[in-house]
């Protein structure tokens, strides 16, 4: 069995078993749930108690300000889950990139090492990301955002890079 510090290049292959396997479509596979399930903002609506089966997209504009007049939420709490739902849009929409950039590198024949290190380089900043989009809103500390929004992008930027590379030498 490899190691994770072997599959991501960290840690020299073993001479025996040389072959690392591909992660990719485990982290497409996480960041699916993650974007569609893990961000999405029903279950923080439904635990604020203002989740509306019939059109959910319009809670926050539909009934948010008036949860906040009738003391069901805070400013703040309102506040929070516009930035959960926007977290949760960004997310869905960067999720083709991670796709993209997976397979491609993955048909190009871009070393397991490589996909699996941007895999995983990915994976963090799209976790920080939505900690940080949900969490933080001072002004000032989130434009930490937009950093780790770049991190991401340029994790699956290097595997385009790579598989336009082995491309073009086939």
């Amino acid at each position: 069995m490899v190691s994770l510090l072997t599959s991501l290049g960290l840690r020299a292959a073993d001479t025996l078993n040389p072959s690392i396997p591909n992660y990719g479509p485990a982290f497409v596979g996480f960041h699916f749930i993650y974007a569609y399930g893990i961000l999405s903002s029903r279950t923080l609506k439904q635990w604020y108690s203002i989740d509306h089966q019939a059109s959910p997209r319009e809670d926050l504009s539909k009934y948010g300000e008036a949860a906040v007049r009738d003391g069901k939420l805070t400013r703040k709490q309102l506040d929070m889950l516009k930035r959960n739902e926007s977290a949760h849009a960004n997310s869905v929409e960067n999720f083709t990139l991670l796709v993209a950039s997976i397979l491609f590198a993955s048909h190009a024949g871009v070393s397991s090492r490589k996909i699996n290190a941007a895999g995983l380089s990915y994976t963090l900043a799209r976790l920080v990301y939505g900690a940080v989009y949900i969490l933080i809103d001072h002004p000032t500390w989130s434009q930490v955002r937009g950093l780790v929004w770049w991190w991401g992008n340029l994790s699956c930027l290097y595997l385009l890079w790579n598989a336009g590379r082995n491309l073009a030498l086939s």
